[in-house]
């Protein structure tokens, strides 16, 4: 145990060592929270409103807005300076730092929309006046845990398999093999833009579409390594034992042929988002509507006298592959057994 913690903590210093990487670490981490609370960040609805004594939460809950001094029975529009004023005159508000939704349309534009960057629309807006900013901050947040997602399930997926292929081996590792050659010889990205244009497309649909032809990243790694690790003194002598293949494989093998298989992982999540960009880019990703790094792109392409948008999406898109090779290359190194702190 002492010395499975003191590996831990090795690999962690060596992580450390790399100062670009643990920079990126804190970086990417900073604004994958912040996204996460994109409600509170981004919203056309006060986090807060105390009206009359009393507290509500327009952020979590709707309300009328008879309940704030208005007139009909419908949901209160809090960008509508008529029932503002009625709340202001009771009571106050607490706003997020910007005032809209990822699909909020702006009314109140200095120009037709795309209109350029203001004071109240940081990134300006989109064609059809939906503040860049906020898309950006709701566009990363699904496309990190879209990347997320794929990648735990595709290395989880790709691990199994690629153990079972090089801890067995012979005619099961070869009709394995010549199964991978010819799946990962098709047109993947025709097949995903022929698989979306016939089935709605949404979040699930996309990340199983996906996973179809992401589940062979790790595969080769894990496989090399099992092939490596069957024949050595430690697993023959449990074999004799008359221990069980799984125990042998998950618990014995396993561990040491993941040394290799982390370090693929940010560089897998990478890929991961840039293959729901290219998809929103082309137009067969996520449903119209939704925030989407792709789709900001799509747009900055077609409305090339608004630069703004597309200097938005790449900024941002560059920036987390950025963070994420830099993280890669310290999760590298801290599994390389040939560097020392």
């Amino acid at each position: 145990m002492k010395a499975e913690k003191s590996r831990r903590f090795n690999r962690w210093e060596r992580f450390a060592k790399n100062k670009r990487a643990l920079v990126s670490l804190w970086i990417f981490a900073v604004i994958f929270v912040i996204s996460l609370c994109a409600e509170l960040a981004a919203n056309d609805k006060p986090i807060l409103v105390w009206f009359k004594g009393r507290l509500y939460f327009p952020v979590a809950a709707d309300y009328s807005e008879l309940v704030f001094g208005g007139e009909f029975d419908i949901n209160a529009d809090y960008q509508d300076p008529y029932i503002t004023g009625k709340i202001e005159a009771g009571g106050w508000m607490l706003r997020p730092p910007i005032r809209f939704s990822y699909d909020t349309i702006s009314y109140r534009l200095p120009r037709p929309a795309p209109s350029p960057p203001t004071g109240e629309n940081w990134f300006g807006t989109d064609d059809r006046g939906r503040d860049v900013a906020a898309r950006v901050i709701y566009g990363f947040r699904i496309s990190v845990l879209f990347g997320i997602i794929l990648t735990v399930i595709s290395s989880v997926i790709g691990i199994i398999l690629g153990a079972l292929q090089g801890y067995y081996g012979g005619l099961l590792d070869i009709i394995f093999q010549r199964f991978m050659e010819v799946w990962s010889g098709m047109p993947t990205l025709f097949i995903l833009i022929i698989l979306s244009s016939v089935i709605e497309p949404n979040f699930w649909w996309l990340l199983g579409i996906t996973l179809l032809f992401g589940w062979m990243s790790l595969v080769g790694v894990v496989r090399a390594e099992f092939l490596r690790a069957r024949n050595f003194e430690y697993v023959l002598a449990a074999r004799a034992m008359g221990m069980r293949h799984s125990r042998i494989m998950f618990v014995h093998i396993l561990p040491n042929a993941m040394t290799s298989a982390l370090s693929y992982l940010p560089f897998i999540l990478g890929g991961s988002i840039t293959t729901l960009t290219s998809l929103d880019f082309l137009g067969f990703g996520l449903p119209i509507g939704s925030p989407s790094l792709g789709e900001l792109l799509n747009q900055g392409k077609v409305n090339l006298q608004a630069p703004w948008l597309g200097i938005a999406a790449f900024v941002v898109l560059a920036l987390t592959l950025t963070l994420l090779v830099f993280i890669g290359e310290g999760v590298r190194d801290a599994f390389d057994p040939r560097r020392r702190v």
